[in-house]
């Protein structure tokens, strides 16, 4: 190897290395304080060990305020949500990559602008529409939405990933009879596998960290979520910043196993995605 491409080489090492320190170093501050009193976490010169460890963080953190039902009240989002945009995202993604119908380009040229609005712009007039039915501090307004579609930049992943798929597979199949549901559900989606676990991932983690949306909306304090749980921890006991961190590193570390265990599929999804018209 030529002493300029062991220099590039190099060079790409230690950035990658500094970049992977600066995403990691928050982490582990987390973790690291989740284990000291707040006197060790705010000690100048910072200290990485704490001395003693603090175990009692995590069993008071998680006793002090009800963890146990916020965690079933996000498990029950999640089920709700993850199952309808995964449904009806592959639904309307087929129907624009498989299917011929008027208007096609333009509902998907339109489908595309919707990523271009602020969630601010929507936020009012949707907040006042669920407020007109009644569904203020409810479930509803944020399970109901990902029945309809499950978000336009999913809709879009997966209407990639399936125009990749030779379409002489629908037509070998349209000839045994099959209809386009059936091409759906027995062809498409077992062939889009590592497309449909990103779309699970990424609505497994929104949801999970979603805290505007059930702000919002819900007021009880045995229907808040987790990430709303979290925030009103800290309201209540902001001197305790060990008890914090350790709540907050007991929140985090279910997304962090997702993506550990779930990787290769992730990966591999976002590697063979493709951008076909």
């Amino acid at each position: 190897m030529s002493t300029a491409k062991l220099l590039h080489r190099s060079a790409i090492y230690l950035i990658l290395v500094a970049g992977s320190i600066a995403m990691i170093f928050p982490f582990a501050w987390l973790v690291r304080s989740s284990f000291m009193s707040t006197a060790q976490i705010f000690t100048f010169p910072p200290e990485w060990i704490p001395r003693p460890f603090e175990w009692q963080n995590y069993r008071d953190a998680l006793t002090v305020v009800p963890f146990r039902r916020y965690f079933l009240n996000t498990m029950l989002l999640e089920v709700c949500v993850v199952s309808g945009v995964v449904l009806t995202s592959a639904m309307a993604g087929y129907s624009f990559a498989r299917l011929r119908w008027p208007g096609r380009g333009v509902m998907f040229g339109l489908l595309l602008s919707t990523l271009m609005l602020p969630y601010a712009v929507t936020l009012i007039p949707t907040f006042m529409l669920w407020k007109s039915v009644g569904a203020i501090n409810t479930y509803w307004p944020l399970i109901v939405p990902a029945w309809f579609g499950g978000g336009a930049f999913n809709i879009f992943l997966l209407r990639q990933f399936f125009s990749t798929i030779p379409k002489d597979l629908d037509e070998a199949a349209y000839m045994d009879g099959a209809s386009p549901p059936t091409v759906l559900w027995k062809l498409i989606l077992p062939l889009s596998k590592p497309a449909i676990i990103v779309i699970l991932i990424f609505t497994f983690i929104g949801t999970w960290n979603d805290f505007l949306g059930p702000l919002i909306y819900l007021s009880d304090n045995d229907k808040y979520t987790l990430a709303l749980g979290l925030a009103s921890f800290r309201g209540m006991y902001n001197a305790q910043w060990g008890y914090l961190m350790a709540a907050s590193s007991a929140i985090v570390a279910p997304i962090i196993l997702l993506f550990f265990v779930a990787q290769r599929y992730f990966i591999g999804g976002i590697t063979l995605t493709g951008i076909k018209g």
